[in-house]
């Protein structure tokens, strides 16, 4: 039992024996820096159940909890708030306790409850992976070992968008102005050199727009009947077709982008236990589609166009079937739902990691599953994140002014190595330790920049901004690790053995420090109950700076005497364990040495 549980049992025991009456439960939040405690009971609330003056009830209550619990040594009241002042005692036992648990804070996932399947990246096969991709993937990753840390199953999946008119259009804009050009035979990766052709497409298909209204078509008829996009539309009806020639044009050109995939997802540090892809799922969903028309979730128009009528529920109509009996995305979203759940049984969830600009689509399919009578739609969850821009603006992947993921990951590395080599930190350093370290400062600047802010707000990254050595940073935070490290290489002492509690008196900053460290459990329930790697991420950036207030205010190897100098380090050694574990649940690295 935690502090906060232990508190708040005594506090319902000091309303009962004091008022006679039943506390449901008890508030508490951080005592604020200008008064005296460690932890704050709010009054207010007690007076829907207790009539009397705020101040006088914290009084009350304060005067029993110093009488009856050991931890509690003291409390002052400020209007209705009553301030506790906990003693080092329990401080000291809550270290001995987690002190050498390499694992503190995580909680092993329990074998009979439900998986939970956490989708992320899914990206198209006609470019290359770009910044907004980044977010998606490491947003879905840092979620993925947040829900493992918090004691959930998890399987990482995606779903590839490896069909359709957008990857036909690269794949006639090789077939047509490739010259039979391979990543082999250019040094391109397979994502860029496919991507190439994406692009090369939407300016041929401009001019083709050009020279039709200079015809005097208007621009709509124009861009319906520009020779080449009918000829993308011809052959994806081939490909639907199985043309064996359109078939093996389409595989080997997904092939070359696959394996250009899987290179940045090993750079970006992010892996994936099941692949989906849509060339094997667009068809799925039409036995619920016909299952849904006889129970009366779907209903057929004139035109036999199926539909689900959500109005009741305060949506729109939706179409899951056309006219022609092909499917739409709302069909093939609720098969491949339905299917992951048949390949995996424990499945008793799922986290949807796209874009909002589609929250409307997750409502919309969640509410149908839940009508077609599966009682997992309840646990599925749409983890909406907003777009990144560049200080440079919005990206266009078909005009090619995307930020390229391999790119951006090889400028972070570059920016560091700048940064590094003018503060001039690296002396002793090889040249393959220093670029070592620069990938990780870079990459750990991107991921951190990135997950420190609510998914749900829109984000303006800066690459310079986020290697800064100062702040709420990744490189910050890397750097307080490496200092630890530094500390724990020169310290010449078991660290080890147990202190008691009698040879330890605690100064105010090792308090403080003890605090922020017992708080890591709690908030690693909150990030994966609201799925937000930011809670993670500014938690570990509120312990780092509470540890560089230790470090400058307390001497770890010149403490006055032995069993100072053992819990200073032993205590240093636990912070480098959480900010450790805190970095890895956001997929970043630490260094040893910087």
């Amino acid at each position: 039992m935690n502090l906060q549980e232990t508190l708040s049992n005594h506090v319902q025991q000091a309303v009962k024996s004091i008022y006679s009456a039943d506390l449901e439960s008890v508030e508490f939040q951080a005592t604020r820096k200008e008064f005296a405690g460690d932890i704050t009971v709010v009054v207010f609330p007690m007076l829907r159940i207790v009539k009397g003056n705020p101040v006088q009830i914290g009084e009350h209550i304060g005067n029993y909890l110093v009488e009856h619990v050991s931890e509690v040594k003291d409390f002052n009241v400020v209007k209705g708030f009553l301030n506790l002042e906990i003693g080092a005692s329990y401080y000291i036992d809550f270290f001995n306790s987690i002190k050498g648990k390499t694992d503190f804070g995580f909680v092993t996932p329990n074998p009979s409850e439900k998986a939970i399947m956490v989708e992320y990246s899914s990206p198209n096969t006609n470019k290359p992976l770009h910044l907004g991709h980044i977010r998606n993937n490491l947003l879905g990753y840092s979620v993925s070992e947040i829900l493992k840390a918090s004691g959930k199953k998890v399987y990482k999946t995606q779903i590839i968008n490896d069909r359709g008119i957008h990857i036909c259009k690269s794949m006639l804009a090789w077939k047509r102005f490739g010259n039979e050009e391979t990543p082999e035979s250019t040094g391109l990766k397979g994502d860029k050199l496919v991507g190439n052709y994406y692009v090369k497409f939407d300016q041929e298909y401009k001019k083709e727009i050009q020279e039709l209204v200079s015809q005097g078509l208007s621009e709509e008829d124009a861009k319906k009947n520009a020779p080449l996009l009918l000829e993308a539309q011809q052959m994806l009806q081939k490909w639907e077709a199985e043309d064996d020639e359109v078939v093996a044009l389409w595989q080997t050109m997904n092939g070359w982008v696959y394996k250009g995939f899987n290179e940045t997802y090993k750079n970006l540090g992010v892996d994936f236990d099941k692949l989906y892809y849509e060339s094997e799922t667009y068809l799925l969903g039409k036995e619920f589609v016909a299952e849904g028309l006889k129970t009366g979730v779907f209903y057929k128009k004139d035109d036999g166009s199926v539909w689900c009528d959500l109005t009741e529920d305060g949506l729109d109509e939706k179409i899951v079937l056309r006219s022609d009996g092909t499917a739409v995305y709302m069909t093939q979203d609720i098969g491949t739902a339905i299917q992951r759940v048949k390949d995996f049984p424990d499945v008793g969830g799922m986290v949807y990691t796209v874009g909002n600009e589609q929250e409307y689509h997750f409502q919309v399919l969640f509410l149908i599953i839940k009508k077609l009578g599966f009682d997992w739609a309840k646990n599925l969850f749409h983890l909406s994140y907003g777009m990144v821009d560049l200080p440079s603006g919005k990206m266009k992947s078909r005009e090619g002014t995307v930020v390229d993921a391999d790119d951006l990951i090889l400028e972070m590395a570059q920016t560091a190595e700048e940064i590094s080599e003018e503060l001039g930190k690296l002396d002793g350093y090889s040249s393959e330790e220093k670029q070592e370290l620069y990938k990780t400062i870079g990459l750990g600047a991107l991921k951190y920049y990135i997950l420190k802010v609510d998914p749900k707000k829109r984000i303006l990254f800066d690459p310079k901004e986020s290697i800064d050595f100062q702040g709420n940073t990744g490189p910050f935070i890397q750097y307080t690790y490496a200092r630890i490290q530094s500390i724990l290489r020169k310290a010449d002492l078991n660290k080890d053995v147990t202190l008691s509690t009698q040879k330890v008196s605690l100064h105010p900053k090792e308090k403080e420090l003890l605090k922020q460290l017992e708080l890591f459990p709690e908030v690693i329930q909150n990030a994966a109950q609201q799925h937000s790697p930011a809670l993670i991420a500014n938690y570990t950036y509120d312990l780092v700076k509470e540890f560089n207030s230790f470090y400058q205010n307390v001497s770890i190897l010149g403490a006055d005497n032995d069993s100072e100098k053992t819990f200073r380090v032993q205590l240093s050694q636990t912070v480098a364990n959480v900010i450790k574990n805190a970095f890895g649940l956001l997929g970043v690295d630490v260094p040893e040495r910087m």
